[in-house]
């Protein structure tokens, strides 16, 4: 039993890193790819009058990272409850 329950914590364990892994790539890519290497070519497209680049850099990022936030807490909660460790 003790060596199910083991393997059960890894299982959570990798599903939780992977989760983590590809939320912060996204927050990355959002970041510092849209916000900073990548702005010169996206201050050609414009949003709401505004430079897209610049949007990136100013608003988005942050934007990106609150709806991460929100992302991770709701799927996390779907983990808990697959592995049974939800309150």
């Amino acid at each position: 039993m003790a060596e199910y329950n083991k393997e059960k914590r890894q299982a959570y364990w990798r599903e939780n890193v992977r989760l983590m892994v590809i939320l912060l790539s996204i927050w990355f890519v959002i970041s510092y790819l849209c916000g900073i290497v990548f702005v010169e070519e996206l201050n050609t497209i414009r949003l709401g009058g505004y430079k897209l680049g610049f949007w990136f850099a100013q608003q988005g990022s942050m934007y990106g990272f609150v709806a991460i936030v929100f992302t991770y807490a709701h799927l996390m909660a779907k983990l808990d409850r697959k592995y049974d460790l939800h309150e």
